[in-house]
Protein backbone atom coordinates (compact mmCIF):
# COMPACT_ATOMS: atom_id res chain seq x y z
CA UNK A 1 0.00 0.00 0.00
CA UNK A 2 1.15 3.93 -0.78
CA UNK A 3 2.65 5.16 2.09
CA UNK A 4 4.18 8.19 3.82
CA UNK A 5 7.63 6.80 6.09
CA UNK A 6 8.96 9.06 8.52
CA UNK A 7 12.52 9.10 8.88
CA UNK A 8 15.25 11.53 11.28
CA UNK A 9 17.44 13.29 8.96
CA UNK A 10 20.95 14.20 11.13
CA UNK A 11 22.99 17.15 9.72
CA UNK A 12 27.00 16.54 9.57
CA UNK A 13 27.23 20.62 8.34
CA UNK A 14 28.60 22.53 11.53
CA UNK A 15 29.66 25.80 10.32
CA UNK A 16 29.63 27.99 7.34
CA UNK A 17 26.01 27.72 6.11
CA UNK A 18 22.96 29.85 8.13
CA UNK A 19 21.15 27.69 10.87
CA UNK A 20 18.23 27.34 8.97
CA UNK A 21 20.61 24.62 6.47
CA UNK A 22 22.12 23.33 9.29
CA UNK A 23 18.93 21.85 11.20
CA UNK A 24 18.78 18.13 11.94
CA UNK A 25 14.60 16.57 12.41
CA UNK A 26 11.82 14.34 11.07
CA UNK A 27 11.15 14.82 7.40
CA UNK A 28 8.05 12.49 5.61
CA UNK A 29 9.17 10.46 2.42
CA UNK A 30 6.57 8.93 -0.17
CA UNK A 31 6.34 5.21 -1.27
CA UNK A 32 3.99 4.45 -4.08
CA UNK A 33 1.88 1.79 -5.15
CA UNK A 34 3.14 -0.53 -7.68
CA UNK A 35 1.68 0.38 -11.52
CA UNK A 36 2.12 -3.34 -12.51
CA UNK A 37 -1.50 -4.78 -12.05
CA UNK A 38 -2.94 -2.47 -10.35
CA UNK A 39 -6.70 -2.25 -10.07
CA UNK A 40 -7.99 1.07 -12.57
CA UNK A 41 -11.89 2.44 -12.23
CA UNK A 42 -12.39 6.04 -13.70
CA UNK A 43 -15.53 7.69 -13.44
CA UNK A 44 -17.48 8.61 -15.71
CA UNK A 45 -16.45 11.74 -16.73
CA UNK A 46 -12.45 11.08 -16.56
CA UNK A 47 -12.93 7.64 -18.45
CA UNK A 48 -15.13 10.12 -21.05
CA UNK A 49 -12.73 12.74 -21.05
CA UNK A 50 -9.38 10.11 -21.54
CA UNK A 51 -11.43 8.50 -24.49
CA UNK A 52 -12.03 12.00 -26.28
CA UNK A 53 -8.06 12.58 -26.03
CA UNK A 54 -7.36 9.71 -27.54
CA UNK A 55 -10.06 10.45 -30.71
CA UNK A 56 -8.65 13.72 -31.32
CA UNK A 57 -5.17 12.48 -31.34
CA UNK A 58 -6.22 9.79 -33.72
CA UNK A 59 -8.25 12.10 -35.43
CA UNK A 60 -5.32 14.86 -36.10
CA UNK A 61 -5.53 16.69 -39.49
CA UNK A 62 -2.87 17.77 -41.58
CA UNK A 63 -0.05 16.83 -42.99
CA UNK A 64 1.98 14.20 -40.83
CA UNK A 65 5.45 14.97 -42.46
CA UNK A 66 5.11 18.79 -41.98
CA UNK A 67 3.79 18.44 -38.19
CA UNK A 68 6.58 16.21 -37.64
CA UNK A 69 9.32 18.82 -39.43
CA UNK A 70 7.84 21.61 -37.20
CA UNK A 71 7.08 20.02 -34.12
CA UNK A 72 10.99 19.50 -33.88
CA UNK A 73 11.55 23.19 -33.24
CA UNK A 74 9.43 23.00 -30.32
CA UNK A 75 12.20 20.95 -28.68
CA UNK A 76 13.91 24.22 -28.64
CA UNK A 77 12.57 24.91 -25.25
CA UNK A 78 13.41 21.04 -23.73
CA UNK A 79 16.63 22.00 -25.43
CA UNK A 80 16.95 25.29 -23.78
CA UNK A 81 16.04 23.40 -20.44
CA UNK A 82 18.74 20.73 -20.91
CA UNK A 83 21.61 23.30 -21.75
CA UNK A 84 21.14 25.42 -18.52
CA UNK A 85 21.39 27.93 -21.12
CA UNK A 86 21.88 31.36 -19.08
CA UNK A 87 20.49 34.82 -20.23
CA UNK A 88 19.41 35.37 -23.94
CA UNK A 89 18.28 31.79 -24.96
CA UNK A 90 18.99 31.38 -29.05
CA UNK A 91 16.57 32.59 -31.75
CA UNK A 92 15.06 29.36 -33.99
CA UNK A 93 16.80 31.23 -36.65
CA UNK A 94 19.92 30.91 -34.72
CA UNK A 95 19.07 27.26 -33.73
CA UNK A 96 18.33 26.69 -37.21
CA UNK A 97 21.69 27.73 -38.43
CA UNK A 98 23.66 25.61 -36.22
CA UNK A 99 21.94 22.55 -36.92
CA UNK A 100 22.75 23.48 -40.53
CA UNK A 101 26.53 23.85 -38.99
CA UNK A 102 26.07 20.02 -38.58
CA UNK A 103 26.53 19.12 -42.06
CA UNK A 104 28.55 22.24 -43.49
CA UNK A 105 30.24 24.95 -43.44
CA UNK A 106 28.20 28.04 -41.57
CA UNK A 107 30.28 30.92 -39.89
CA UNK A 108 29.83 32.82 -36.55
CA UNK A 109 26.94 30.09 -35.56
CA UNK A 110 27.34 31.33 -31.38
CA UNK A 111 27.92 28.58 -29.20
CA UNK A 112 25.16 28.59 -27.32
CA UNK A 113 23.20 27.85 -30.49
CA UNK A 114 25.10 24.79 -31.50
CA UNK A 115 24.50 23.55 -27.84
CA UNK A 116 20.87 23.79 -28.23
CA UNK A 117 20.84 22.10 -31.54
CA UNK A 118 22.93 19.57 -30.27
CA UNK A 119 20.39 18.58 -27.54
CA UNK A 120 17.41 19.06 -29.87
CA UNK A 121 19.47 16.12 -31.48
CA UNK A 122 19.85 14.26 -28.77
CA UNK A 123 16.47 14.10 -27.33
CA UNK A 124 15.62 13.19 -30.58
CA UNK A 125 17.43 10.35 -30.89
CA UNK A 126 17.30 9.42 -27.40
CA UNK A 127 13.48 8.99 -28.10
CA UNK A 128 13.79 6.82 -31.31
CA UNK A 129 16.08 4.53 -29.66
CA UNK A 130 12.96 3.78 -26.92
CA UNK A 131 10.30 3.98 -29.38
CA UNK A 132 11.79 1.48 -31.26
CA UNK A 133 13.54 -0.92 -28.43
CA UNK A 134 11.35 -4.16 -28.53
CA UNK A 135 11.20 -3.78 -24.64
CA UNK A 136 12.20 -1.30 -22.26
CA UNK A 137 14.79 -1.41 -19.59
CA UNK A 138 15.79 0.45 -16.52
CA UNK A 139 18.95 0.94 -18.75
CA UNK A 140 16.92 2.49 -21.56
CA UNK A 141 16.15 5.11 -18.93
CA UNK A 142 19.72 5.42 -17.59
CA UNK A 143 21.00 6.11 -21.60
CA UNK A 144 18.12 8.51 -22.11
CA UNK A 145 19.15 10.16 -18.79
CA UNK A 146 22.60 10.50 -19.82
CA UNK A 147 21.80 11.97 -23.41
CA UNK A 148 20.11 14.68 -21.51
CA UNK A 149 22.91 15.58 -19.34
CA UNK A 150 25.88 15.06 -21.48
CA UNK A 151 28.01 17.39 -19.34
CA UNK A 152 26.99 16.22 -15.87
CA UNK A 153 28.73 12.97 -15.32
CA UNK A 154 27.83 12.70 -11.77
CA UNK A 155 24.30 13.00 -11.81
CA UNK A 156 24.39 9.82 -14.24
CA UNK A 157 23.21 6.40 -12.97
CA UNK A 158 19.85 5.81 -10.44
CA UNK A 159 20.70 7.37 -7.36
CA UNK A 160 22.09 5.96 -3.98
CA UNK A 161 21.12 8.48 -2.03
CA UNK A 162 17.71 10.75 -0.85
CA UNK A 163 16.64 13.56 -3.15
CA UNK A 164 14.01 16.22 -2.29
CA UNK A 165 12.09 18.90 -4.27
CA UNK A 166 11.75 22.18 -2.67
CA UNK A 167 13.05 23.78 0.49
CA UNK A 168 16.80 23.58 1.37
CA UNK A 169 19.84 22.50 -0.78
CA UNK A 170 20.65 20.98 2.75
CA UNK A 171 18.03 18.57 4.11
CA UNK A 172 14.43 17.33 3.00
CA UNK A 173 12.78 18.76 6.52
CA UNK A 174 11.13 21.57 4.74
CA UNK A 175 10.88 19.93 1.16
CA UNK A 176 7.76 20.42 -0.62
CA UNK A 177 8.56 16.02 -1.72
CA UNK A 178 10.40 13.86 -0.77
CA UNK A 179 10.72 10.74 -3.00
CA UNK A 180 10.90 7.19 -1.92
CA UNK A 181 14.69 6.22 0.02
CA UNK A 182 17.31 4.93 -2.34
CA UNK A 183 17.19 1.42 -1.27
CA UNK A 184 12.96 1.05 -2.87
CA UNK A 185 13.78 3.25 -6.27
CA UNK A 186 15.39 -0.24 -8.08
CA UNK A 187 12.39 -2.22 -6.95
CA UNK A 188 9.92 0.81 -7.88
CA UNK A 189 11.81 0.77 -11.53
CA UNK A 190 11.74 -2.58 -12.31
CA UNK A 191 8.01 -2.47 -12.09
CA UNK A 192 7.70 0.44 -13.82
CA UNK A 193 9.34 -0.77 -16.70
CA UNK A 194 7.49 -3.82 -16.54
CA UNK A 195 4.12 -1.72 -16.63
CA UNK A 196 5.49 -0.22 -19.92
CA UNK A 197 5.71 -2.92 -21.72
CA UNK A 198 2.40 -4.06 -21.26
CA UNK A 199 -0.43 -3.17 -23.02
CA UNK A 200 -3.31 -3.42 -20.18
CA UNK A 201 -4.02 0.24 -20.26
CA UNK A 202 -5.36 2.50 -22.99
CA UNK A 203 -2.04 4.39 -24.45
CA UNK A 204 -3.08 7.96 -22.78
CA UNK A 205 -3.57 6.01 -19.10
CA UNK A 206 -0.05 3.97 -19.39
CA UNK A 207 1.54 7.73 -20.52
CA UNK A 208 -0.18 9.43 -18.20
CA UNK A 209 0.46 7.11 -15.08
CA UNK A 210 4.05 5.94 -16.23
CA UNK A 211 4.68 9.94 -15.82
CA UNK A 212 3.47 10.46 -12.76
CA UNK A 213 4.93 7.27 -11.19
CA UNK A 214 8.47 8.48 -12.91
CA UNK A 215 8.16 11.55 -11.25
CA UNK A 216 7.14 10.68 -7.67
CA UNK A 217 10.01 7.79 -8.03
CA UNK A 218 12.32 10.39 -8.59
CA UNK A 219 14.89 7.81 -9.11
CA UNK A 220 18.20 10.76 -10.60
CA UNK A 221 19.26 13.14 -8.66
CA UNK A 222 18.58 15.90 -11.04
CA UNK A 223 17.08 15.71 -14.90
CA UNK A 224 13.65 13.80 -13.87
CA UNK A 225 11.61 16.19 -15.29
CA UNK A 226 13.23 16.35 -18.84
CA UNK A 227 12.83 12.23 -18.81
CA UNK A 228 9.79 11.82 -17.41
CA UNK A 229 8.61 14.49 -20.74
CA UNK A 230 10.45 12.01 -22.86
CA UNK A 231 8.37 9.50 -21.40
CA UNK A 232 5.06 10.98 -22.30
CA UNK A 233 6.20 10.48 -25.98
CA UNK A 234 7.35 7.61 -26.15
CA UNK A 235 4.64 5.78 -24.48
CA UNK A 236 2.12 7.29 -27.35
CA UNK A 237 4.54 6.63 -30.08
CA UNK A 238 5.05 3.29 -28.79
CA UNK A 239 1.68 2.37 -28.56
CA UNK A 240 0.77 3.69 -32.03
CA UNK A 241 -0.95 6.97 -30.86
CA UNK A 242 1.49 8.99 -32.17
CA UNK A 243 3.81 8.19 -35.00
CA UNK A 244 6.39 11.33 -34.27
CA UNK A 245 6.57 13.55 -31.46
CA UNK A 246 4.20 15.94 -32.64
CA UNK A 247 1.82 16.46 -29.54
CA UNK A 248 3.47 19.36 -27.46
CA UNK A 249 1.96 17.52 -23.98
CA UNK A 250 5.30 18.58 -21.82
CA UNK A 251 4.90 22.47 -22.62
CA UNK A 252 1.50 22.16 -22.13
CA UNK A 253 2.00 21.07 -18.53
CA UNK A 254 4.78 23.51 -18.16
CA UNK A 255 2.30 26.05 -18.93
CA UNK A 256 -0.64 24.52 -16.61
CA UNK A 257 1.84 23.95 -13.97
CA UNK A 258 -0.68 24.77 -10.83
CA UNK A 259 -2.88 21.92 -12.35
CA UNK A 260 0.16 20.02 -13.19
CA UNK A 261 1.48 19.93 -9.66
CA UNK A 262 -1.93 19.60 -7.93
CA UNK A 263 -2.65 16.30 -10.31
CA UNK A 264 0.73 14.98 -9.25
CA UNK A 265 0.04 15.70 -4.98
CA UNK A 266 -3.19 13.95 -5.58
CA UNK A 267 -1.82 11.08 -7.31
CA UNK A 268 0.23 10.30 -4.67
CA UNK A 269 -2.35 9.01 -2.13
CA UNK A 270 -2.47 6.82 1.42
CA UNK A 271 -5.24 4.63 0.29
CA UNK A 272 -5.40 1.04 0.35
CA UNK A 273 -4.98 -0.65 -3.59
CA UNK A 274 -8.61 -0.51 -4.95
CA UNK A 275 -10.27 1.99 -1.82
CA UNK A 276 -12.05 5.07 -2.54
CA UNK A 277 -9.23 7.13 -2.32
CA UNK A 278 -7.09 4.89 -4.14
CA UNK A 279 -9.60 5.25 -7.50
CA UNK A 280 -9.89 9.30 -6.83
CA UNK A 281 -6.71 9.92 -6.86
CA UNK A 282 -5.56 8.23 -10.06
CA UNK A 283 -8.68 9.91 -11.40
CA UNK A 284 -7.14 13.35 -10.15
CA UNK A 285 -4.05 13.19 -12.15
CA UNK A 286 -5.74 11.51 -15.36
CA UNK A 287 -7.77 13.81 -15.48
CA UNK A 288 -5.37 16.52 -15.66
CA UNK A 289 -3.14 14.30 -17.93
CA UNK A 290 -5.74 13.82 -20.59
CA UNK A 291 -7.35 17.39 -20.27
CA UNK A 292 -3.03 18.50 -21.12
CA UNK A 293 -3.55 16.15 -23.97
CA UNK A 294 -6.62 17.47 -25.57
CA UNK A 295 -5.38 20.68 -25.17
CA UNK A 296 -1.78 19.78 -26.94
CA UNK A 297 -3.94 18.10 -29.76
CA UNK A 298 -5.52 21.28 -29.90
CA UNK A 299 -2.66 23.14 -30.44
CA UNK A 300 -1.27 20.97 -32.65
CA UNK A 301 -4.11 21.00 -34.86
CA UNK A 302 -4.06 24.74 -35.05
CA UNK A 303 -0.29 24.62 -36.18
CA UNK A 304 -1.10 22.30 -38.84
CA UNK A 305 -4.28 24.42 -40.41
CA UNK A 306 -1.57 27.24 -39.78
CA UNK A 307 0.80 24.81 -42.21
CA UNK A 308 -1.68 24.56 -44.79
CA UNK A 309 -2.58 28.06 -45.16
CA UNK A 310 0.90 28.91 -45.50
CA UNK A 311 1.10 26.13 -48.05
CA UNK A 312 -1.70 27.51 -50.25
CA UNK A 313 -0.40 31.03 -50.28
CA UNK A 314 3.12 29.35 -50.95
CA UNK A 315 1.75 27.92 -54.06
CA UNK A 316 -0.17 31.29 -54.57
CA UNK A 317 2.75 32.83 -54.29
CA UNK A 318 5.00 30.73 -56.80
CA UNK A 319 2.04 30.45 -58.97
CA UNK A 320 2.00 34.73 -59.62
CA UNK A 321 6.02 34.66 -59.66
CA UNK A 322 5.71 32.25 -62.25
CA UNK A 323 3.03 34.03 -64.40
CA UNK A 324 5.17 37.17 -64.36
CA UNK A 325 7.59 35.51 -65.78
CA UNK A 326 5.60 34.31 -68.94
CA UNK A 327 5.57 30.78 -67.67
CA UNK A 328 2.25 29.22 -67.93
CA UNK A 329 2.98 25.33 -66.89
CA UNK A 330 2.59 24.65 -63.06
CA UNK A 331 5.72 23.33 -60.98
CA UNK A 332 6.51 19.75 -61.41
CA UNK A 333 6.42 17.95 -58.44
CA UNK A 334 9.56 16.42 -59.12
CA UNK A 335 11.36 19.60 -59.75
CA UNK A 336 13.89 21.07 -57.19
CA UNK A 337 11.51 23.30 -56.90
CA UNK A 338 8.68 21.08 -55.75
CA UNK A 339 11.34 19.33 -53.33
CA UNK A 340 12.29 22.28 -51.45
CA UNK A 341 9.05 23.71 -51.34
CA UNK A 342 7.90 20.01 -49.55
CA UNK A 343 10.29 19.71 -47.26
CA UNK A 344 10.40 23.50 -46.20
CA UNK A 345 8.58 23.05 -42.66
CA UNK A 346 11.54 20.56 -41.57
CA UNK A 347 14.89 22.05 -43.13
CA UNK A 348 13.69 26.70 -42.68
CA UNK A 349 17.44 27.47 -43.50
CA UNK A 350 19.13 25.81 -46.29
CA UNK A 351 22.17 26.50 -48.96
CA UNK A 352 22.45 25.37 -52.62
CA UNK A 353 24.58 22.51 -50.84
CA UNK A 354 21.71 21.09 -48.52
CA UNK A 355 19.04 21.41 -51.82
CA UNK A 356 21.75 19.18 -53.16
CA UNK A 357 22.52 16.91 -51.01
CA UNK A 358 19.45 16.57 -49.46
CA UNK A 359 16.90 16.49 -52.60
CA UNK A 360 20.22 14.37 -54.89
CA UNK A 361 19.91 16.82 -57.70
CA UNK A 362 22.58 19.04 -59.45
CA UNK A 363 24.20 22.37 -58.34
CA UNK A 364 22.41 24.19 -61.34
CA UNK A 365 18.51 22.56 -60.60
CA UNK A 366 19.30 23.76 -57.29
CA UNK A 367 20.28 27.19 -57.80
CA UNK A 368 17.85 27.63 -60.10
CA UNK A 369 15.15 26.16 -57.52
CA UNK A 370 16.45 28.35 -54.70
CA UNK A 371 16.64 31.55 -57.45
CA UNK A 372 12.94 30.80 -58.33
CA UNK A 373 11.38 30.68 -54.18
CA UNK A 374 12.70 33.96 -53.83
CA UNK A 375 11.54 35.59 -57.06
CA UNK A 376 8.06 34.46 -54.84
CA UNK A 377 8.90 35.52 -52.35
CA UNK A 378 9.30 32.20 -50.22
CA UNK A 379 12.78 32.29 -49.48
CA UNK A 380 15.33 35.11 -48.48
CA UNK A 381 18.75 35.36 -49.31
CA UNK A 382 21.23 35.76 -46.28
CA UNK A 383 25.09 36.08 -46.46
CA UNK A 384 28.01 35.22 -43.50
CA UNK A 385 31.40 35.78 -44.71
CA UNK A 386 31.03 34.73 -47.79
CA UNK A 387 28.38 31.65 -47.14
CA UNK A 388 24.97 32.10 -48.70
CA UNK A 389 21.93 30.77 -47.40
CA UNK A 390 18.30 31.12 -47.66
CA UNK A 391 15.87 31.28 -44.83
CA UNK A 392 11.60 30.54 -44.73
CA UNK A 393 10.60 33.16 -42.55
CA UNK A 394 7.28 32.14 -42.42
CA UNK A 395 8.16 28.73 -41.31
CA UNK A 396 10.53 30.51 -38.50
CA UNK A 397 7.87 33.39 -37.54
CA UNK A 398 5.17 30.28 -37.55
CA UNK A 399 7.62 28.61 -34.65
CA UNK A 400 7.85 31.26 -32.21
CA UNK A 401 4.27 32.64 -32.61
CA UNK A 402 3.46 28.65 -31.87
CA UNK A 403 5.96 28.68 -28.89
CA UNK A 404 4.68 31.65 -27.69
CA UNK A 405 1.12 30.59 -27.79
CA UNK A 406 2.04 27.54 -25.88
CA UNK A 407 3.64 29.61 -23.28
CA UNK A 408 0.31 31.44 -22.35
CA UNK A 409 -2.34 30.17 -20.03
CA UNK A 410 -5.22 30.35 -21.96
CA UNK A 411 -2.94 29.71 -24.92
CA UNK A 412 -3.84 32.47 -26.60
CA UNK A 413 -0.94 35.64 -26.22
CA UNK A 414 -3.56 38.39 -26.83
CA UNK A 415 -5.90 37.28 -23.51
CA UNK A 416 -2.95 36.11 -21.35
CA UNK A 417 1.00 37.07 -21.88
CA UNK A 418 3.96 34.44 -22.29
CA UNK A 419 4.94 33.12 -18.48
CA UNK A 420 8.52 31.71 -19.27
CA UNK A 421 10.71 33.30 -21.64
CA UNK A 422 9.97 32.78 -24.84
CA UNK A 423 11.54 34.48 -28.61
CA UNK A 424 10.32 38.33 -29.28
CA UNK A 425 7.21 38.67 -31.48
CA UNK A 426 8.00 38.23 -34.84
CA UNK A 427 8.02 42.20 -36.35
CA UNK A 428 6.21 40.78 -39.85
Amino acid sequence: MARWDQDEWASSIESGLPRRDRRSGTYRRYVPDTLLGSPLLLPPDVDQLVGRAEQAVRGLSGDARDLAGIARFLLRSEAIASSRIEGIAPSVQQVALAELGAQEAVPDVSAQAQLVANNMTVLHEARTVLVAAPALTIGHLRELHAALLPDEPQHHGVRTVQNWIGGSDHHPLDADFVPPAPERVQALLDDLVDYLNGGGHSSIVQAGLAHAQFETIHPFTDGNGRVGRALIHTVLTRRGLTTEAVLPVSLVLSTLRNEYVDGLTAYRHSDPVGSDGFHTAQAAWLRVFASAVLTATEQAGRLAADLADLRTDWEDRLNRARSDQGKVRGVRSDSATALIVRDLPATPVLTSATVQRIHDVSHVAADRALAELVAADILHPQERRGVRYYQARDVLDLVTVTERRLASTKFDTRTSGPIRAVPARPDR
